[in-house]
């Protein structure tokens, strides 16, 4: 098999129509270039596959001991303690062994940008993702590179790449099997829309469940939501809204956020949740058990994951083995008053 020939820093300069200074300062960041000229430079370095010299890299600076974590902005209906608490723990795990996390924005389109921009300019030593889609542009692009990362998350069957993620289909064939075993049949499912990765495998433990039960869902029963507490709310009035003899008795919901939109409709048709209709959510997130009654839900073993990404991310990166390349964990069920009422 014929080598492919390697790129230089010379053939990046030609091809940018730059000097081999220039890039030199865009890639190492030593001198100031204007924006239009810097993103030049990327641009062709990316187009051309260049990767900076290990040898002097090493040279220069040995590594980074830093890696690199995407971030971005929350709408304000909206909050992401789960991520929150990944990040912290990926923080703990990282430093625990001499690394730092380097956070980073990425744009709504071509988010694998900022990860090439990093990796040209050698400030970090390899990436986790978190918040993995199907066929996820961010992972093709790594793959193709060579360059290091764990993903907290899944993007399809095919690409082989080390992930860790939660079990969103075990976690929802828990929570609709608990609802069975308390008698309930009619159960409907507020679900977020189709194509979303994390969503599409918690309806399928909400289908599969039910398979088992020997239940037929009625169609009226699924409900697609973006993910805000309004969204879940309206969902949850129009279940209500269905014939006394077709409205579910009981209601799950792919997060915790859809389901506190949910007993909010149920609180405002007069209705109790856990007395008159259970619910059920997903993630665990602090304010569950405070909620008027307390939400049953899913805990996500978040902590278990960041420490493993980082684990699994370092290893790579120090050329090691790993003894699993996918790995999965189970959620486990948080009962509480909303499914099953006290007193």
């Amino acid at each position: 098999m014929v080598k492919p020939p390697t790129v230089t820093i010379k053939d990046v300069a030609q091809r940018a129509g730059v000097s081999i200074a220039t890039v030199s300062y865009v890639l190492n960041q030593s001198a100031p270039v204007s924006e239009a000229t810097r993103a030049k430079v990327l641009e062709v370095a990316a187009e051309l596959g260049y990767r900076p010299s290990a040898i002097a890299r090493g040279l220069r600076a040995q590594e980074s001991r830093t890696i690199g974590y995407s971030w971005h902005r929350v709408p304000a209906d909206r909050w992401h303690p789960i991520l929150d608490r990944f990040l912290y723990s990926m923080a703990e795990a990282a430093e625990a062994q001499g690394y730092h996390i380097l956070t980073f924005t990425q744009p709504p389109e071509k988010r694998w940008q900022p990860y090439e921009e990093l990796m040209l300019t050698g400030r970090v030593d390899g990436f986790i993702l978190s918040e993995t889609n199907w066929n996820d542009e961010r992972i093709h692009h790594l793959l193709e590179r060579g360059f290091p990362f764990v993903a907290f998350g899944r993007a399809n069957e095919e690409w082989d790449f080390p992930y860790v993620d939660v079990d969103g289909e075990a976690g929802m064939r828990q929570a609709v099997e608990h609802l069975v075993g308390l008698g309930h049949r009619r159960i409907g499912i507020i679900a977020w829309p189709t194509g979303s990765l994390v969503g599409d495998y918690r309806y399928q433990g909400y289908v599969n469940a039910l398979a088992e039960a020997g239940v037929s869902p009625d169609p009226d029963w699924v409900m697609r939501a973006e993910h805000s507490e309004m969204a879940g709310r309206k969902a949850a009035h129009t279940l209500l809204n269905l014939p006394a003899h077709r409205r579910p008795t009981a209601i799950v919901a792919v997060s915790d956020l859809l389901a506190i939109g949910a007993m909010n409709a149920l609180h405002e048709a007069g209705l109790q949740p856990g007395r008159d209709i259970a619910v059920v959510g997903f993630d665990d997130i602090p304010t569950a058990q405070y909620l008027c009654p307390p939400l049953t839900t899913l805990r996500q073993p978040i902590d278990e994951v960041g420490r493993l990404v980082v684990e699994m991310l370092l290893k790579i990166i120090r050329g090691e083995t790993l003894a699993e390349r996918r790995v999965l964990l189970k959620p486990t069920l948080i009962v509480r008053e909303s499914s099953v009422p006290t007193g």
